[in-house]
């Protein structure tokens, strides 16, 4: 009876549920249960599964540069990094208030790791998080412009609780770059979230957008209700480096 219990667990999918009556069979463990008690265990399991699995689509689904965690950022003092402020992001209230996040700092600082954790613990507590570098994510839409699924890729974009633009500034905005970066933001504007990083400060952002007019109604849009993180200090990637190679050395 077992055994066809577990077969139609599996054929229905209930995987958790599978998992944690075929361990009771196997420990013996299914007497030390009341009815009650035994239903509890499964439901509790199949719930842990599916909750397991639905986060890790998310992850899979967002691309992140970089597998990052909150609990895990360097804290030093000469980046100018606010760890209380991030712990505020990390329970992602921001999302639901439609608000943004705008990390500055010089190259290699660790703009896109606060990126990518914060992200990460949106997905952990069931957000829609979709990862892109700008100018990579602007290439890929004049090319779904040009094979006709544009519109497939823009409706992708819309739908995510959280967009995370890395690396924005690298090279300006042509006329086509610009409509295309409009449309997103203007798309999310009071429905959806953006953290975007930069190597330049803000008030730089004009000059990379270009177009004055246009400038002006993006970043009206992206600013408002924003918050900043702006980091300073030196370059992570220069400082974990030059510590191998001091180890290498010793």
């Amino acid at each position: 009876m077992n055994e066809s219990t577990l077969e139609k667990m599996k054929q229905m999918k209930l995987f958790g549920m599978h998992r944690a009556f075929k361990t009771s069979i196997e420990s013996g463990k299914t007497e030390n249960y009341t009815p009650d008690q035994m239903i509890a265990n499964l439901i509790d399991s199949e719930w842990d599964d599916r909750r397991n699995r639905s986060i890790e689509r998310q992850l899979q689904n967002a691309k992140f540069r970089y597998k990052a965690s909150i609990e895990e950022m360097n804290y030093e003092e000469d980046r100018s990094i606010d760890k209380n402020q991030l712990l505020r992001f990390a329970e992602c209230a921001f999302i639901n208030k439609f608000e943004n996040i705008l990390i500055t700092g010089s190259t290699g600082i660790g703009k896109s790791y606060i990126a990518s954790a914060i992200g990460h613990q949106a997905c952990i507590l069931g957000h829609k998080v979709l990862y892109h570098s700008t100018a990579k994510l602007i290439s890929k839409l004049k090319i779904a412009k040009a094979d006709g699924s544009y519109l497939k890729e823009m409706i992708k974009i819309e739908k995510q609780d959280l967009l995370i633009l890395d690396d924005f500034g690298i090279q300006p905005f042509d006329p086509q770059g610009r409509s295309m970066l409009m449309e997103i933001i203007e798309d999310r504007h009071g429905k959806g979230s953006i953290i975007i990083t930069s190597q330049l400060p803000v008030n730089k952002w004009y000059d990379i957008i270009g177009d004055k007019t246009m400038a002006d109604a993006i970043l009206d849009r992206i600013i408002h209700q924003s918050h900043r993180v702006e980091l300073k200090g030196e370059s992570m990637r220069k400082k974990t480096r030059g510590i191998n190679e001091n180890k290498a050395k010793a």
